[in-house]
């Protein structure tokens, strides 16, 4: 089942974190203008991991000055990715943030040059849980409810999310729509923005009916009263401020979906700056600070550097190929 396969992904993730051993620290090389490009409009999770990222470095002394960060959306990420292979290869001061949405992209042939070896896979930051939300105001009170008024009419609902069509934030939702009994997925409704944050914009607005994204990009909206989150696509509920947001799989739909959130480099970054950035965030990751973003936030573990980050990428661009053929977004 490709519900499944996602909860397969993370558990492989987890097993190779056991064996890993960070790289060594590089020596001669320090950024020295430090960079992190964010493939989105701010507000998105993208957005989040290079902001949250770039503070922690610096609380926690690991970067003197702030990460610069760099707002490029465009094509689900291939306008930041065609920028760095094309044109930023062998800066060694940038880092890019990536997730599960990039792995789509890839997955999909949808990036310029399409080669996840194009650039260098350096470290993985956490997970974060989808969600599929609602306005607040809105009438339907359960994903059910939602995915009800989907099967009656496909055309009354429509789900923005921060990724291209076919990308991670429109699986989500074919990924539950299809364990809810809906077979032709195709059906499902999906407008795609530049962020989660301009997707839930548009929610707010009116625009559309419902909101596909992740959790981290979704807290400042659930705190403010704005929108109601229907289900978290984890495998059990989470703790703490999130311990109320039900799971899919309690409403009866068995759908799990983890949107890994990491970094890579330009293509010909030096092994030195490969090394320096991998512990950079291996270092951030392990951090009392860095805990506390990812309780705040309901990120999930997944510590993952250097080879064994690369590993886990290829293997998620081939599961979300075949996830992709399953549903019908690939042939």
């Amino acid at each position: 089942m490709i519900f499944k396969a996602t909860r397969l992904a993370l558990a492989s993730a987890a097993l190779a974190v056991a064996g890993f051993a960070a790289p060594a620290m590089a020596a001669d090389f320090t950024a020295e203008n430090p960079e992190c490009i964010a493939p989105a409009n701010p507000g998105g999770g993208w957005d989040f991991t290079c902001r949250q990222v770039g503070k922690t470095m610096q609380d926690i002394g690991l970067i003197k000055q702030t990460m610069q960060v760099t707002n490029l959306a465009g094509g689900g990420g291939g306008v930041a990715f065609a920028e760095v292979v094309n044109k930023r290869d062998s800066d060694n001061d940038l880092i890019v943030a990536a997730s599960t949405a990039t792995a789509t992209r890839l997955a999909q042939g949808a990036y310029p040059g399409n080669n996840l070896n194009q650039v260098r896979w350096l470290a993985s930051i956490g997970a974060d849980y989808g969600v599929i939300a609602v306005d607040q105001d809105s009438p339907y009170k359960t994903l059910p409810d939602l995915l009800n008024a989907v099967k009656a009419d496909p055309t009354s609902i429509a789900f923005a999310g921060g990724s291209a069509v076919g990308g991670w934030d429109h699986l989500k939702v074919l990924i539950a729509a299809k364990a809810d009994g809906i077979e032709d997925v195709r059906k499902v409704k999906y407008v795609a923005f530049n962020g989660g944050g301009e997707a839930i914009t548009q929610l707010l607005a009116g625009s559309v009916q419902a909101f596909t994204g992740d959790l981290s990009e979704t807290k400042g909206f659930i705190q403010s009263g704005d929108v109601r989150v229907l289900a978290v696509l984890a495998p059990e509920r989470l703790g703490g401020e999130f311990a109320d947001i039900p799971t899919a799989k309690e409403q009866g739909i068995d759908a799990v979906g983890a949107n890994w959130r990491g970094f890579y480099g330009p293509g010909k970054m030096s092994d030195a700056a490969y090394d320096y950035w991998a512990k950079q965030i291996a270092a951030v990751y392990a951090s009392p600070e860095w805990k506390k973003v990812m309780e705040a936030n309901g990120l999930a573990p997944l510590d993952l550097q250097g080879a064994d980050f690369e590993k886990f990428v290829a293997n998620s661009v081939q599961q979300i190929q075949d996830i992709s053929k399953e549903i019908g977004i690939l042939k």
